[in-house]
């Protein structure tokens, strides 16, 4: 598998503090990685340390197999495009997207050449006379796409480009990003706090914290096994109902109530009896006819409501941890009912409570 990009060893100092520390990150050809994580846990430094738009303390950027650590963003074979739009308001579409061709000296028939492709990937084509004013929120978001196709590079870089659109406009573009990444077939690196945007979008996902890629895979893998309880928590809405007890002997204990983990898979061969953390997606959490299949079992009363139209979600009390389980939207339950619910520990996550990491 060829590299697109490659960010070995990669360190970021804003004086004595410490933003992006001992980075690293292979980047597949064609790729769509997202970066995904809360404010401040350095994603988007990252993001602008591979565009070049900030200077690394140390470490280096791979584009194509050429070191471009100390090359200006130019000259790296990029396109960016930012949370605000940062269009010319006094120039049409047509020259927003063509203002930078232009500058590089291009021949006007390539000019217009790619500025039609651009127009018709992302469906303005009826835009291209007007200016930016006249646009809505999601039609500016094209145009600065737009901007950057134009520019027919290898690697795309997005700097949380959904988040100032309500949340239909950002639905619908982000099947337009997904299509788009489709037929070009470039790379394509996007930074977002979103989990939807990452779920849906991403070939593979790198999550982070405090400078540091906690786990980096496909959305499958980061749902379905986290490496640690950062992770865990981070994906899934709501997230996942955690349990501390005792792992010992292959059966999970907690206030009594055992939980054999037959058919779950350990993430190494060796693994020692102690402290733990289970974790339990509510989804994960079987009601109705099927429980009688679960290889655990329990009676619990039903503490809250809240209906959500495709789903209704369920608060209950299981071992004096509140736990929320997710139902059908038409399910009939209401505040005090009792429940009768299953649990598949084979579907559960296990963590070493101590060092947070997935046993």
């Amino acid at each position: 598998m060829t590299h697109s990009v490659q960010i070995k060893n990669l360190d970021l100092n804003f004086g004595s503090v410490k933003v992006l520390r001992d980075l690293n990150l292979d980047i597949n050809e064609g790729e769509f990685i997202v970066l995904l994580g809360s404010s401040g846990c350095g994603k988007s430094t990252l993001l602008n340390c591979i565009a070049g738009l900030l200077e690394v303390s140390d470490g280096q950027v791979f584009i194509k197999g050429e070191n471009v650590t100390w090359k200006e963003p130019s000259e790296r074979g990029i396109g960016m495009v930012f949370q605000s739009y940062a269009l010319y308001p006094q120039m049409t579409v047509e020259g927003n997207l063509s203002f930078g061709l232009k500058n590089a000296k291009m021949p006007k028939d390539e000019i217009a050449k790619r500025v039609a492709r651009a127009a018709e990937v992302l469906q303005i084509e009826q835009l291209l006379k007007r200016k930016p004013g006249a646009l809505s929120g999601g039609q500016r978001q094209r145009v600065a796409i737009g901007r950057a196709l134009v520019r027919d590079v290898d690697v795309f870089l997005f700097d949380e480009p959904l988040s100032n659109l309500d949340a239909k406009l950002r639905a619908d573009l982000r099947v337009e990003l997904k299509r788009l990444h489709h037929s070009l077939k470039n790379t394509m690196i996007y930074v977002t706090h979103d989990q939807v945007e990452a779920m849906t979008l991403a070939d593979r996902i790198a999550i982070m914290k405090g400078g540091n890629i906690m786990q980096l895979g496909t959305p499958d893998e980061i749902y379905n096994r986290p490496q640690n309880i950062y992770v865990a928590d981070f994906i899934g809405s709501p997230s996942m109902n955690f349990m501390e007890g005792e792992f010992r002997d292959g059966t999970f204990t907690t206030d009594g109530v055992a939980m054999p983990m037959e058919g779950y898979e350990y993430a190494s061969e060796s693994v020692h009896n102690g402290p733990a953390v289970i974790g339990i997606r509510p989804e994960h959490i079987i009601t109705g006819e099927l429980v009688s299949n679960a290889p655990i079992q329990m009676d619990v009363t039903a503490d809250l409501v809240e209906p959500m139209g495709s789903d209704t979600l369920v608060h209950v009390t299981v071992a004096g941890k509140t736990f929320r389980i997710r139902m059908d939207g038409q399910a009939r339950v209401h505040e005090g009912d009792d429940l009768r619910i299953g649990i598949v520990p084979a579907q559960a996550s296990l963590f070493d409570k101590e060092t947070e990491a997935r046993l």
